[in-house]
């Protein structure tokens, strides 16, 4: 596939790499961030930890919002306040810090970071404690209004200040050990977090990882949906961000080289391109300039050498992804022209080589990519590095030429893109995808239309094949006659659809797209098997959407209700249209 596996650094190891040449700590010498060695955390008191479950017993009784819930919170964690680093530091209660945290309000979070503070190495360099420090950081966007707003307190000196100013104490800390805390297997975490946050940008990957120590009911914390991909942040955010990432360009070295220092600068490179986009060029110059300086590659460019290493070329990965259009040219001409051929047999090499046709936007520099792999392209599917195959398609539909040439070179490797489909694969149905985007996807669609109504069936039931029909159904380039023409064999299988987990789901882009006489068709099979949708959970879903019971019921109410619909929705494309 098109992204290699990426084994997240599990805490508590570190990955055992050595791919590339790599060197032991005992071999490159002094450790350059060596872990704190600082007495262990206190424990939390037996009673503290049977308090918080039953505070965390009540809050689950308690409404859902209101002052009541807001109460009930501010006290539990002013009590135990005085136990903060105790708590995080702990499996049990640091579990049940997060998921009290998922639903603070600002004073009690202010509250406890204040508390953390002045044991920030302790707890960010903790396993548990890790973990706390991020959900505090990861709940700033639920209220972006309130990180200036200085909380009401009770008129003593023990008022923490504002979320904002917290945060920028919490940054000046970390930035006087920079480089201790980017590399310490959990402090790591907290760095990237930090990033993030400063940036007003919470990364996907952060959105879907689960973190933090099993609960009491043995699952994990939970991850709340409502983090935004972007939220506002005040200027002294930006301006922190804009000072940490100078502490990379310092020690620019061990960011390179070790395995998870260099995550913090992945994270960072993806903050700065989406909001200090030169920050992030200085960054990138800085990290080639030095690859560029390190030991020569008899075959070309110093650079190669670091592209075939585990640890060095996911950060080059990052690079070539935020790469403008300008430098990108300049550093394909000056480092992978000639390479690409070589670099797309390497096991760990072409992944770079992926990223570089990810990032490609001009039809000069995919003409000279193009010019250079199209000749190989037996010779890497053999290797079964498709992921580079998938790239370059994807490159050619992105930028809109070299279409008709690679479309012809796959047919002549056989490509299965003009025979009857089988089992469909990950990689296959992603290739699948872009060519039925090209401005001429014929072979393609010959190779859908050629299928019976079995063979489709079982293409909408996959997990990989029913992504290929959604293409179908979305595809610019196909005209509603072809469409038609592809999903026509369905027609007397869409009980069957409608009781599969991805069926159902291109049942229900199917009825999205379709006219009223389709709609009546595909109810009035429906409607044959009633009684088994309602006891499919996933039938019982597309009876609803379809308003299957009206239908059966009150059959003129249903048809004046789906001519209302297709209606709205003509006029709403009108208006998008314009």
């Amino acid at each position: 596939m098109g992204v290699r596996p990426h084994f997240p650094q599990k805490a508590g190891r570190r990955r055992p790499g050595r791919e590339g040449g790599g060197r032991t700590r005992s071999e490159r010498g002094r450790d350059p961030h060596p872990r704190p060695t600082a007495d262990l955390p206190p424990r939390p008191a037996p009673e503290t930890l049977t308090y918080f479950r039953r505070a965390l017993e009540a809050l689950k009784e308690a409404p859902e919002t209101g002052e009541e819930r807001e109460l009930l919170i501010h006290n539990v964690l002013k009590e135990l306040e005085p136990q903060a680093q105790a708590l995080a530091t702990d499996r049990v209660g640091s579990g049940m810090l997060q998921e009290l945290l998922s639903c603070s309000p600002p004073d009690p979070l202010s509250r406890l970071l204040a508390a953390l503070l002045p044991h920030l190495r302790s707890v960010a360099c903790h396993r548990s404690g890790a973990h706390v420090l991020q959900s505090v950081l990861l709940q700033l966007p639920r209220f972006p209004g309130a990180l200036a707003k200085e909380e009401e307190g009770d008129g003593k000196d023990g008022d923490p200040g504002t979320l904002e100013e917290l945060v920028l104490k919490l940054a000046a800390e970390v930035r006087e050990a920079f480089v201790l805390y980017s590399g310490d297997t959990h402090g790591s975490f907290v760095v990237r977090t930090l990033l993030q946050v400063l940036g007003g940008t919470v990364l996907e990957s952060e959105i879907a990882r689960p973190r933090g120590p099993q609960s009491l009911e043995g699952q994990r914390a939970p991850v709340q949906e409502w983090k935004p991909a972007s939220f506002e942040v005040p200027g002294t955010f930006l301006s922190c961000l804009q000072e940490l990432s100078t502490c990379f360009l310092k020690d620019i070295s061990v960011f390179i080289t070790d395995k998870v220092s260099s995550f913090c600068l992945q994270v960072a490179l993806q903050v700065l391109h989406r909001k200090l986009p030169k920050a992030c060029a200085r960054l990138c110059d800085s990290v080639i300039k030095y690859l560029s300086t390190r030991n020569s590659a008899a075959d070309g460019s110093p650079l190669l050498l670091f592209l075939r290493d585990q640890t060095s070329s996911r950060l080059l990965e990052q690079v070539l992804l935020v790469s403008e259009p300008s430098w990108l040219q300049t550093l394909f001409e000056n480092h992978f022209q000639g390479q690409l051929q070589a670099l797309a047999s390497h096991p760990i090499a072409n992944f770079p080589l992926q990223r570089l046709l990810d990032a490609i936007t001009t039809p000069q520099l995919l003409s000279q990519v193009f010019e250079e792999l199209s000749p190989a392209l037996e010779a890497i599917l053999a290797q079964g590095h498709t992921g580079v195959i998938i790239a370059l398609v994807g490159a050619c539909r992105r930028v809109g030429t070299h279409q008709a040439q690679i479309l012809q070179l796959l047919l002549e490797v056989e490509v299965a893109v003009a025979r009857p489909l089988g089992e469909m694969t990950v990689p296959g149905s992603l290739l699948l995808q872009h060519l039925l985007h090209f401005s001429t996807p014929g072979p393609v669609l010959r190779s859908l239309t050629s299928m019976e109504g079995a063979q489709l069936l079982a293409l909408a039931q996959s997990p990989a094949g029913s992504h290929v029909l959604d293409a179908v159904l979305t595809s610019s380039t196909l005209t509603r006659k072809q469409r038609r023409r592809v999903l026509r064999p369905l027609k007397g299988h869409y009980v069957a659809l409608a009781c599969s987990r991805h069926g159902s789901r291109v049942l229900d882009a199917i009825w999205n797209e379709a006219t009223l006489g389709n709609r009546k068709e595909i109810a009035a099979e429906l409607g044959e098997q009633n009684q088994e949708l309602m006891r499919d959970p996933f039938g019982h879903h597309v009876a609803r959407n379809v308003a299957l019971g009206s239908f059966l019921k009150r059959p003129r109410d249903w048809e004046q209700q789906q001519e209302a619909v297709a209606k709205r929705r003509k006029a709403l494309s009108a208006i998008l249209g314009d």
